[in-house]
Formats: C-alpha cells, sequence, structure tokens
C-alpha cells in the first residue's frame, strides 16, 4: 500500500539518461541547471554523470556491470545460506528421528 503524500518513483528510459548525461557534460551548463531545465531531481542527475564517468574510467567505482555482477551475486548468496539453513534443519530433524 503506498502511503499518502509520498511521490511515486518515476523511471526513466536509458535513452533519455543518455541525453540528460550528454547535456550535462557538453559542459555548457552545470549537473543542477540541467536538472532544474528538466525538472528532475538533481541527485539523480549527478548519480548518471558519475556512473558514465565511473564507465568509462574516469572516476574510480564501481562499472554499471560489476554493480550488476555484484547484486546477482548477493542474491544468489543469499539463496544459497537460505537453502543450507534448510538443510541443516533438515539434518537435525532426521537425525533425532533415526534415534
Amino acid at each position: 500500500m503506498e502511503r499518502e503524500g509520498r511521490r511515486r518513483r518515476r523511471s526513466y528510459t536509458p535513452e533519455y539518461k543518455a541525453e540528460v548525461v550528454r547535456l550535462c557534460l557538453s559542459g555548457e551548463k552545470s549537473v543542477a541547471a540541467v536538472a532544474r531545465e528538466l525538472e528532475l531531481p538533481p541527485t539523480a542527475v549527478r548519480s548518471w554523470v558519475v556512473q558514465v564517468e565511473t564507465d568509462a574510467g574516469v572516476r574510480d567505482g564501481l562499472t554499471a556491470s560489476e554493480r550488476e555482477e555484484l547484486v546477482r551475486l548477493r542474491k544468489e548468496n543469499r539463496v544459497l545460506r537460505e537453502e543450507r539453513d534448510i538443510l541443516k534443519r533438515a539434518t537435525a530433524f532426521f537425525a533425532r528421528e533415526t534415534r
């Protein structure tokens, strides 16, 4: 359920983000000016610019593909831990049953 007064999160296409980043990196306007002009949250525009610079090797940090892999591996790790815990409980259950 959505709370009253809470804004829905907007999503943007990769093409739109790329165009916004291109405007920011062209040097004609600041990130804040571009965000204001397009009625976008400045923090979102800044994060898009940082990600593009990271992917290009201009900044340190995780590239988009590395970030995706990290998310995938964390999810896989969580599932494996859950499976391990289930197997531990099943082993303990069957060990009690055989006594």
